[in-house]
């Protein structure tokens, strides 16, 4: 049987490597096996589950072959390869009229995952530049007092590694943004002329240029400032584009549109996928590039009622195979509907509309059996 261990100080080798491309399929097939062999022998659940679709660590032709655990099983069950006694942290998904029983629940064996996966691909994408590296301003509450926010965890890993301290949270115990520091601090960058890296989810910002707007308050932040969104754009008091708040937070920060980045992650995936913003010279048309996996996450389209895979541009549930999960489940099919692109990137579409569509509901009804 496959020591996790050795297995998952191999992974975090691969991880530290740096980001040049896609791994060959060689590559992340021959990892992909591995992480799959060992989850096969260390969770009974998912074994069962797995050879009731006949697919083996025996029998297995190629990643795209393993069987993949839906996410609403982590509200069911606790998804663990592993001892469940080594468990360091859970995570949960959000949601704030979610009771706890809603919520699904990512438990983490070995958290040294996360970090090697969040700090290798948050360095590429924003920490490249050694001479010029920012601080981070981050619009959620912080580790210690959301423990179980992968996304606080996250950004406070990068916080005190890669921005080396500098930065900090604007969001208190009460769910209350504390706009009055965050103004200070930004204007203060003004003059200092220091990057900063300005996180928060899409209503977070919402709320804070609704703030700025009232106070008649905007920003020149300095040279090679970013802002990064990670989603949130549906509220059930209000609703708003992707285009119209990219273009309101370049105007209110006095930034580009093209120094916006989108993250997409979730609770049940220790990876994360990034867009860049592209302004096209002449006619100024705002394009989203499509999410870009860092190697060792790749993904799939399926058909929302077969759950066969579809080629690239076809539109269908997403599939993700993130080798990061290696104490969970490493293919974890989502409720977002999109589609994959021809430079391996995914394009979000939206949600299925509950879990009603067949493939997801049979893969679910599957995985609750094995779980008898």
């Amino acid at each position: 049987m496959i020591d996790f261990n050795s297995l998952a100080g191999e992974l975090i080798d691969s991880f530290q490597q740096p980001i040049t491309g896609c791994w060959s399929n060689s590559v992340f097939s021959g990892l992909a096996s591995k992480v799959f062999e060992y989850q096969y022998g260390s969770n009974p659940i998912y074994a069962r589950y797995a050879k009731k679709k006949g697919v083996t660590p025996a029998n297995l032709k190629d990643w795209k072959e393993i069987p993949p655990v839906p996410t609403l099983a982590f509200k069911e069950f606790p998804i663990i390869s592993g001892d469940s006694k080594a468990v360091e942290r859970v995570f949960e998904t959000s949601g704030t009229s979610l009771s706890p029983r809603e919520r699904g629940k990512h438990h983490i064996i070995d958290l040294a995952l996360y970090r090697a996966s969040l700090m290798a691909n948050m360095r590429h994408q924003f920490y490249s530049d050694e001479n010029s590296l920012p601080l981070l301003f981050a619009l959620v509450k912080d580790p210690v007092q959301s423990p179980s926010s992968s996304l606080s965890f996250m950004l406070g890993e990068a916080l005190a590694k890669l921005s080396m301290g500098r930065g900090g949270f604007y969001v208190d115990e009460h769910n209350r943004l504390q706009y009055e520091k965050l103004a200070v601090d930004l204007k203060e960058l003004e003059s200092s002329g220091e990057p900063v890296l300005l996180t928060g989810t899409a209503f977070a910002f919402v709320h804070w240029m609704d703030w700025l707007g009232n106070k008649r308050l905007s920003f020149e932040l300095p040279r090679n400032s970013r802002i990064m969104e990670t989603g949130g754009f549906k509220a059930r008091s209000r609703e708003v584009s992707r285009i119209g708040l990219y273009k309101s937070l370049a105007d209110f920060h006095g930034v580009p549109i093209s120094s916006i980045v989108s993250e997409y992650g979730m609770t049940e995936m220790l990876s994360q996928l990034y867009e860049q913003t592209v302004v096209t010279q002449g006619t100024g048309e705002i394009l989203h590039l499509g999410y870009m996996p860092p190697p060792w996450l790749r993904s799939l389209v399926l058909d929302v009622n077969t759950l066969a895979a579809l080629p690239a541009g076809q539109e269908g549930v997403l599939c993700h195979f993130d080798l990061a999960n290696l104490g969970s489940a490493m293919a974890v099919l989502t409720e977002d509907v999109g589609v994959t692109l021809e430079n391996g990137g995914i394009r979000l579409v939206g949600r299925l509309d509950g879990a009603e569509e067949r493939g997801c509901s049979l893969a679910m009804n599957e995985y609750a059996l094995g779980n008898r």
